[in-house]
């Protein structure tokens, strides 16, 4: 029996990976080549749902739009670290030596989190019924 190196064993990958990027480039290249490239002023204009267009695209946001954005990002990344936390709580004993460690830990991470509810909260950026621009 004939032995091969062990990089042999990633060639099925490598000619699928192959085969799926020259696959997507000849669907492209074949559309580009054989579609119709007549544009007209009613192709061209911008479709929102069946709704004329009013106004510029390029409109300015309330910056409470992104700040609120950016809120859901953080406390969904806190979701993601309490998780884990909690799918591996009856096994910290063995992992960290004592269940309190872990418990703590989360109490504190918690606390953090508690004090940024508290940041935001008090700096009225979840309130929406004042137009305020100091934000």
């Amino acid at each position: 029996m004939q032995s091969h190196p062990y990089s042999w064993n990633y060639l099925p990958l490598l000619i699928q990976v192959v085969v799926a990027v020259g696959m997507g480039c000849s669907m492209a290249t074949v559309s580009w080549l054989i579609g119709r490239h007549r544009n007209s002023k009613v192709k061209l204009a911008a479709y929102e749902c069946g709704v004329p267009v009013e106004g510029d695209a390029r409109g300015r946001f309330s910056v409470r739009f992104y700040m609120v954005a950016m809120l859901f990002i953080l406390f969904d990344v806190e979701a993601v670290f309490m998780l884990p936390w909690a799918v591996i709580y009856r096994r910290l004993p063995a992992i960290t030596g004592s269940r309190m460690f872990g418990f703590w830990e989360m109490v504190v991470y918690l606390g953090f989190v508690v004090i940024g509810i508290f940041y935001v909260w008090k700096k009225g950026i979840l309130d929406w019924s004042a137009d305020r621009s100091d934000l």
